[in-house]
């Protein structure tokens, strides 16, 4: 198995290139960012930029799986189509029409929770549900599941879509308890995608055990994903903490779907 990670020297990839160190015959990492370490045996760092077709088709080339975690990472305050644009879906697009180009046959798009951050608390949602993104960062990575989907039917391509919580050390708010996955699970999903037998699309919550999450696997049982993690353990660091600002306490997106708000959150069912 020869491997394509872009956004290699980004949050996840670091912990990605460390946790899968030696497992396979070839690591290609990518990144406009310089790596934080040289290659080692059986690895190849590359730099291009992925709004390049020509640069990410080379970069493919002769690779089975992509795993592609580069572009923004949370959505911007000021400009932010301008910035999401290019990384998240002209990027996006490119690693896709690349991998097919290049014969790659399975490719594991780091999606994220925020593609249903308009669902009520209240609400547990599983992998087949409707998008309600919360952001256009959301409704950005709503894009790559429908390319995702597109790949797969269209161009016979193994396609597995990760809805990434939040990927911290540790919990950083009350929201967290339910949404957080730690570097341990991460690495473990990502895993059992690129490992997985033959399979043609699927859609799976990046989460840990935490007790009060709000989505659910069920139906994906069969990728053996097991996390080990809980953000309940870190509960008493919030236990004197205000509670949340009523609006980002109705829906999963939190903050997401508070910031820049001017609906009437009754008409959200």
């Amino acid at each position: 198995m020869k491997l394509l990670i872009t956004g290699a020297s980004g949050s996840i990839g670091r912990v990605l290139r460390d946790g899968l160190a030696g497992q396979y015959e070839l690591m290609r990492l990518t990144d406009l960012a310089p790596p934080p370490r040289s290659a080692a045996r059986g690895e190849e760092c590359v730099g291009f930029d992925i709004t390049d077709l020509d640069a990410a088709t080379a970069a493919c080339a002769g690779i089975d799986c992509v795993v592609h975690l580069a572009g923004i990472p949370l959505e911007p305050k000021e400009n932010a189509w301008e910035q999401l644009l290019p990384a998240n879906i002209v990027g996006c697009y490119n690693m896709f029409e690349a991998s097919r180009r290049s014969g790659v046959r399975r490719f594991i798009f780091a999606s994220s929770n925020h593609v249903v951050g308009f669902y009520r608390r209240e609400v547990i949602v599983d992998t087949d549900v409707l998008p309600r993104p919360d952001s256009l960062y959301g409704a950005g990575k709503v894009f790559g599941e429908a390319l995702g989907r597109l790949y797969a039917d269209k161009h016979g391509m193994s396609v597995a879509c990760l809805r990434i919580g939040s990927f911290r050390p540790a919990p950083e708010d009350r929201r967290q308890l339910a949404t957080w996955v730690s570097a341990e699970d991460t690495v473990q999903l990502i895993k059992r995608c690129i490992d997985a037998p033959s399979f043609h699309f699927f859609v799976v919550y990046g989460v840990s055990n935490n007790e009060g999450t709000f989505w659910t696997n069920r139906g994906v049982e069969w990728l053996g994903y097991e996390p080990h993690s809980c953000g309940d353990d870190y509960a008493e660091r919030f236990a004197s903490h205000p509670p949340e600002d009523a609006l980002e306490g109705m829906f999963h997106g939190g903050g997401y779907c508070a910031q820049g708000f001017d609906g009437d959150p009754s008409l959200i069912d």
